[in-house]
Order: structure tokens, then sequence, then C-alpha cells
């Protein structure tokens, strides 16, 4: 070992060390396929928009006009139960500062893009139906898909939901895939932000059978290997804690190679699972936050996203039933936001109005902290956090996601950082930089 320190003839001081370089170059071959293998299960998030929510509509209500129905049910909610900014602000307990901005934002998005994730549900929103009829609906389904889309009138993501592959129903479920699927191809194609949902799976075998049923339809098109994915519902409690007390749901990622892109928490047939009683089966049940814990972890680096489930409280009848039912809506919204399950289920036109609310809440009351916190971060500024290159993520990420939902401006944003969108990316996906935040 060199003692000491000495300068070179470059005058650039010299710095001891004791090993060779080929213990660098023999530890980097042999950790090789474990970088290789972090890649693979673990390239990040795929840094593209997530919608706030799934709106589920039955097979047979389905219409060309869903969306925009739903939007204008919303709006009428609105105007009957707090038709202005200081009444809608004082039933959700905003402050003055967020009050007009929110309410503006609400009704803003109402009329320009009220729902941004619709689920044609042939499960069990839709029941049993002799066979004939699920074939006429779900062709019905696929044309009007096609036409909302032509026409750009449908949501952002828009796809369907069949029955699951359990023995009893597992026929029905995959000749509803072929049949919607065949009839968008008959109709131009697959189009973008088309999402298909799995319910009920309790083993990995389960999402093996549904990669193996998508790789037949793309053979059978002539698609491009993995053009298909889809969405993974934890409704058992076997999809948590497997048999041998492994976590099942962390097999069931790995089990999709690649095709799955979220992980969404069903309430009530997970609570009825567990034995949960009526009154108390909601998300925000222990037994609600041990398996949303559990998916969270088990998708964390993965790129699958993890989405809350619903409540079936509706906003309807009388006006303090309406304003009871919100608060409750915005509140266990505001939870799950806070608990980073960024996306959830709307089951009626009038919680549109509190998901976007608190949506829009959450970003515009932390705003100016985290761009304050960035902006420091970025030029090496002193604050009074200390702040680490994960939390740089983390506040860049915020914000992207402030951004992609309308809560926040590109021009607030940039103004407030002094970062451009591509920096805010890059610190929010380092790994994968240069990706945009656009609908897949």
């Amino acid at each position: 070992m060199t003692q000491g320190r000495s300068q070179g003839h470059d005058g650039q001081e010299r710095v001891a060390t004791s090993l060779e370089g080929a213990v660098g170059e023999e530890i980097g071959a042999w950790l090789a396929p474990v970088d290789a293998e972090l890649e693979r299960r673990y390239p990040g998030d795929p840094g593209t928009r997530q919608p706030v929510h799934t709106v589920y509509v039955p097979g047979d209500v389905f219409a060309a006009g869903t969306v925009r129905s739903w939007g204008e049910q919303a709006l009428a909610a609105l105007d009957e139960h707090a038709p202005d900014a200081e009444s809608f602000a004082a039933v959700l307990g905003l402050s003055e500062e967020l009050g007009v901005p929110v309410h503006d934002r609400v009704r803003a998005k109402l009329e320009r893009e009220p729902v941004e994730d619709l689920r044609i549900d042939f499960e069990d929103g839709y029941g049993g139906r002799p066979d004939a009829e699920e074939d006429r609906d779900a062709a019905r389904a696929a044309r009007l898909v096609a036409e909302v889309r032509a026409e750009g009138t449908g949501a952002p993501w828009t796809g369907i939901r069949v029955k699951c592959m359990e023995a009893a129903v597992r026929d029905r479920g995959i000749r509803t895939l072929d049949v919607f699927l065949t009839g968008l191809m008959e109709s131009g194609g697959l189009p973008a932000g088309l999402v298909l949902t799995l319910p009920k799976v309790t083993y990995a075998e389960q999402v093996t059978a549904m990669v193996r049923l998508l790789e037949a339809f793309e053979k059978a098109h002539g698609l491009e290997e993995g053009r298909l994915g889809f969405e993974i519902q934890i409704e058992t409690s076997q999809a948590i804690l497997a048999a041998d007390g492994t976590a099942t749901v962390a097999r069931m990622i790995q089990a999709a190679e690649g095709r799955a892109t979220g992980l969404h928490y069903g309430t009530f047939d997970y609570s009825a699972c567990l034995g949960v009683s009526a009154a108390y089966q909601a998300s925000d049940h222990p037994a609600a936050d041990h398996a949303k814990a559990v998916m969270q972890v088990a998708a964390a680096g993965t790129g699958v996203r993890v989405s809350d489930g619903s409540t079936n409280v509706l906003p309807v009848g009388p006006a303090e039933k309406v304003h009871e039912a919100w608060r409750l809506h915005y509140g266990l919204t505001r939870r799950a936001l806070a608990r980073a399950y960024y996306q959830g289920w709307d089951m009626h036109p009038a919680h549109l109005p509190t998901r976007y609310a608190a949506v829009f809440a959450f970003y515009r009351e932390g705003f100016r902290q985290a761009a304050t916190r960035l902006a420091r971060y970025a030029t090496r500024g002193a604050g009074d956090v200390l702040d680490e290159p994960a939390t740089a993520k983390a506040l860049s990420a915020y914000l992207l996601r402030g951004m992609d939902c309308g809560a926040l401006t590109l021009d607030e944003v940039t103004t407030a950082t002094g970062l451009t969108p591509s920096a805010l990316r890059s610190f929010a996906a380092p790994r994968r930089a240069g990706l945009t935040t656009a609908p897949h």
C-alpha cells in the first residue's frame, strides 16, 4: 500500500489506494446478473400521466354520451347543492385561499374532461346475462369506444372489466374479452388509452392465464408482443397472503411478465372476504389499510401503479345528505392521496365534484412549499429542510402529478421552481429521464 500523499508531474495530488483495478472489475462481473435483474424487475414508474380515478359503468348502460352525461349530472349536483365557491368551500372545509381556485377548477374540469378513466363493466356491475345478450353488449361497447375515440368525446383511458378466471365464469370472461377486442380491431384497431381489468385474482397462475390469452390475441392479429396490458384487482385475502405465508401479489406482478399496469383494491369484496360487517366496509378500515400497504410495497419500483377502491355512500337526496356524503368522499380521497394512492374508484356522477376538489386542494395547498424546496435543492440553496435526492424525486413527482390533473399550470410550476419540464422529469425519474407525462 502506498503511504501518505504525493504530487504527480501534473501537480495534482495523488490519493493512496490499496486495491487493484481488477478487484472492481471482478465485483462488477459478479453483480452483472443482479444489475440486469434490477433493471428488469424494477424499471421505475413509467413517467406517464396516471388518471386520478376510474369510473365503472355496466356494459348494458354504457353509451356514446356516458362521459358527457356524467359531467352534466355532476355540474347539476354542484348547481343544486353548492352553487358557488363559498358554499362549496363551506361544505368541504376549504380555506379561503383555496375556495375559489378549487371551485373554479372543478367546474372547468367537469365541463372539459369529467371522466379520466372509464371502465365498461361486464362483471359485478353487469351480472349474469344470457350469452347472446353479453355478446351483443360487448360488441356494441367496442363499436361505441371506437366511435367516441374518433370523435374525441371519450375519456383519455377506456376499457372493460371482464369476469374473472375462476372456473364458473372463465369461459364467459374469455369470450367477452375476445368479442370486445375483436370489435375494436374491426373498427380501426386498438385505441390509445385502452385498459383491461381482471377481477378477483387469487392465484398467480390466473395472471399467467391472462398473459397467455393476450399473447394468443396478439399473435392472431399480428400485433406487437406486449401491446396489451391489464390491471389486477385485489379482492380476496389469498391475493395478499398465500397459504405458504408469502405475499401473493408480488408473485402476481412477476407472473404478468411486464403486462401488469395497475393493482386495484376492491373495497367491498376484500372486506367481505375477511368477514368485515357491511356497516364497516370502507377504504379506511384497518383491513383495507393492511391490504393496500402490502400492494404498495409489492408494486414499488416495478412501474405497476396502485389504486384505492371506492365508497358506496352516494351523494343523493336532500342537501344535508349530499353534503354529508361529499364530506365523506372528500376525506377518504384526501386520506388516500396522503398515503400515495393517487387513483380511486368513483361510483356516481355526484362523486366527481369531491374527487376533483380533493385532488386539486391536495396539490394546490402544498404547491408553494414543494416548489421552493425543489428550487433550493436544484440550486444547492440553503433552507430549513435538508433534502436528499429521494426527496427531490418525490417533490418533482408531486408537481408533475399536479400539472397532469389540472391542479397546477406549467407556467406556475416553472416560474416557482425555475426548472423546465424536462428538468422536472429528470428529478422525478432519474433512471428514466426524458419520458413525457402525456397519457399513453
